[in-house]
């Protein structure tokens, strides 16, 4: 009995010691993610300043190997796993059509698969309806749509071993958890860019676009984690994203290819600073443990409300700045003006739209972001619980 009761401790050492130690996938998924939000980011500047001469460009197949990387990353783990004679693996799995392996690669393998198929898909849309540079276009929707899953597939591996493993180990698990939850929403404001440019940012779309999603993203990654400042790190992390490869892209020369080329261009255009998220991200954060005790949907009522009108003070008066000339330089990058931009343009005018056609019509879509920023935040509050009872 003794000796049964000392090997069966040395186990649960061993299974402790084993849940603390990171995959190799994990790092190979968080190359894949941050290969995906780097290539992304230069296919819209590689648009902007050369046009979309061909496929086989180098962002595109810098976002491509996110999605080769995954599959063969994700194939190799489901394979050892259902043929493999590794208890641990098999314990920490669920099985999908007779194979098995943890929940998040076959998410990632779905994904991988929707980026793999929109390449063709795209080429087509193309030859079909012209060179355009639509972010929201069916085949960048698909390629969107399998990005995401890639991301979150590997937020799932990473939560099922933050949550299996101790207090000590968990602590790395939850940074590498808020790096990928940052990446997902480096693509949420990857794709949100065509209504949050700053011609928008005195218009109500602006903030109903932000509101429909950061909140959502933010509160849950904070919900799963267990860092006081989860929030204000994906803030981090996206405005580090697109700062950096924006300071770079700059730097690197670049010359039209297709016409009518409106507006000289020598280096990469990046006109997009990243918006100020990082400053009602620090609310979010801050209102956290005060309000705890709350009900999820008073908290959501206040966040919301917090997040919406933080948003507002900080990002109404700095699109005043980005439309002046003093932001009109290397790294704030506004005088950066796209070869296809025609003169009257309101990028190049360097002048503000009004989406809504009168005040009341700015007043209500403004009332809808403050819906849309408590609906948000609700959701993610419900995500968030679920993933912190991710295991497999």
């Amino acid at each position: 009995m003794p000796g049964s009761v000392a090997i069966s401790a040395l186990a649960s050492v061993r299974t402790k010691e084993r849940s603390a130690v990171i995959p190799w996938y994990i790092y190979s998924l968080l190359i894949a993610s941050a290969c995906d939000g780097i290539g992304g980011l230069w296919d819209v500047s590689w648009h902007l300043s050369i046009g979309r001469d061909s496929f086989w460009t180098p962002p595109h197949l810098l976002i491509q190997f996110c999605a080769t990387l995954g599959a063969v990353t994700c194939s190799i783990v489901i394979l050892r796993t259902t043929f493999g004679n590794d208890t641990f693996m098999r314990a920490s799995s669920v099985s999908v059509l007779g194979f098995r392996g943890p929940l998040g690669v076959f998410v990632v393998m779905w994904g991988a698969a929707a980026m793999l198929i929109s390449a063709p898909f795209d080429n087509w849309w193309h030859n079909a309806y012209g060179l355009d540079v639509k972010i929201l276009s069916p085949p960048h929707a698909l390629l969107g749509l399998g990005a995401a899953c890639i991301h979150l597939g590997g937020m799932l591996l990473i939560l099922g071993c933050m949550n299996r493993t101790d207090v000590y180990a968990r602590s790395r698990f939850d940074w590498m958890f808020l790096f990928a939850a940052g990446v997902v929403l480096c693509d949420f404001m990857f794709f949100s860019i065509e209504y949050t440019i700053t011609p928008f940012m005195h218009s109500a779309i602006f903030y109903r676009t932000v509101a429909i999603g950061v909140p959502f993203v933010m509160l849950a990654a904070a919900q799963a984690s267990e860092k006081r400042w989860a929030a204000t790190t994906l803030a981090g992390v996206y405005t580090v994203f697109f700062l950096v490869e924006g300071v770079i892209l700059r730097q690197c020369a670049a010359e039209p290819r297709l016409g009518p080329v409106y507006n000289k261009v020598t280096h990469y255009v990046f006109p997009f600073f990243p918006l100020l998220i990082i400053l009602p991200a620090i609310s979010l954060d801050l209102l956290r443990p005060c309000l705890r005790t709350w009900s999820k949907w008073l908290q959501a009522v206040v966040m919301g409300i917090a997040f919406v009108a933080v948003m507002i003070a900080v990002q109404w008066p700095f699109g005043n700045f980005l439309m002046s000339p003093a932001s009109r330089n290397w790294f704030f990058g506004s005088g950066d003006l796209a070869y296809g931009w025609p003169p009257e343009s309101s990028v190049v005018r360097h002048v503000f739209l009004s989406y809504e056609p009168s005040r009341a019509a700015f007043a209500k879509g403004m009332a809808i972001a403050l819906g849309y920023g408590i609906l948000s935040a609700r959701l993610g509050f419900g995500w968030g619980k679920w993933m912190r009872d991710v295991r497999r």
